[in-house]
């Protein structure tokens, strides 16, 4: 395993994060699929073992049960000071008017959930799951930064927005001294680049992170074209991220994947690990081969004309993810 700064940051992160969506009571929440946690943890002690030190989750996921597990597992089976701790906040929690969104109420309140649920006094980094436009930029900044200062994080993130949202709340932490996001978890892979217009280009001159999420696009680039699978035919958020001319980009990577005789999930992630801005993707495994890919995908060198392959199918797609 390698390991990376997080941006300009001095926090060092393995270039795997492991995704914790997939590890949950699957009757909780709205992921039926998910591992129950006699079937989640040995994927998540496999994790540990292949070097990787980079774990994030959300209070959202499997309704705070993805927390409760992955925070069981990290204690039983590394010791905290070596695990890099990754939630999030925004999405509805509970019935009412403050049961989600970035208010101070409702960030003060599910920090001490999650703490809670993770079983530890605080997180590595606590990112915004996506913007809320209804609490004004500065409420939401001052709310995180005072949490930095409390001690009960250590680093903030954003995910999913549009690049002026982002560069946004950076300006306005900055007009005030407060705390600035590190890091941007966006949506990002061989299918989906629309990324690379505005916001990759702010990270990269900002020195932020990159945590692309579906790195193999709910697994599309993994199998051939119109395959279902059991998350496939439930996925209601995920069935509108991609489109019928994304065939050639997955072929073209089935291709790749059958000259070199390594599996595809390989190949799409190390075209992402190529990437200069990508610090780590966010691999959600299900299968102790998934993880095997996903640590193989590192040592992975894609050639320049291997690399052109995959990227000239690319058709635009709308924006998507947010």
């Amino acid at each position: 395993m390698e390991y990376v700064k997080l941006g300009t940051t001095g926090l060092d992160v393995s270039r795997i994060c492991l995704g914790c969506m997939t590890y949950g009571v699957p009757d909780r929440g709205t992921h039926e699929w998910t591992l129950d946690e006699d079937a989640s943890r040995p994927l998540i002690r496999q994790a540990l073992e292949a070097g990787v030190t980079f774990f994030d989750t959300a209070n959202v996921y499997s309704d705070g049960t993805s927390e409760e597990i992955v925070g069981r597992a990290l204690r039983d089976f590394a010791r905290r000071d070596d695990v890099v701790l990754a939630t999030k906040v925004h999405g509805r929690m509970r019935p009412g008017p403050n049961g989600a969104g970035l208010s101070r109420k409702a960030i003060m309140t599910e920090i001490d959930h999650s703490l809670r649920r993770l079983g530890t006094d605080y997180v590595d980094l606590y990112q915004i799951h996506r913007w809320d436009p209804h609490t004004p930029v500065e409420e939401t900044m001052e709310a995180l930064h005072d949490l930095v200062k409390a001690g009960k994080v250590r680093y903030i993130g954003a995910s999913s927005m549009y690049a002026w949202q982002f560069s946004k709340a950076q300006y306005t932490a900055e007009r005030h001294g407060w705390t600035t996001f590190v890091s941007m978890q966006n949506h990002y892979n061989l299918l989906y680049r629309e990324e690379e217009r505005e916001m990759l280009p702010l990270c990269a001159d900002q020195g932020v992170g990159v945590l692309p999420w579906s790195p193999l696009a709910r697994g599309r680039l993994t199998r051939d074209w119109g395959t279902v699978t059991g998350r496939s035919t439930t996925d209601a958020f995920g069935s509108g991220l991609y489109q019928e001319g994304d065939r050639a980009v997955v072929e073209a990577v089935g291709r790749i994947a059958a000259e070199r005789g390594v599996p595809r999930a390989q190949v799409a992630l190390a075209w992402l690990l190529h990437q200069d801005t990508v610090t780590a993707p966010i691999v959600g495994a299900s299968k102790p081969g998934h993880l095997e890919d996903a640590v193989a995908a590192v040592e992975l060198e894609l050639t320049e004309k291997e690399r052109e392959e995959l990227e000239r199918p690319y058709a635009p797609h709308p924006v998507a993810g947010h």
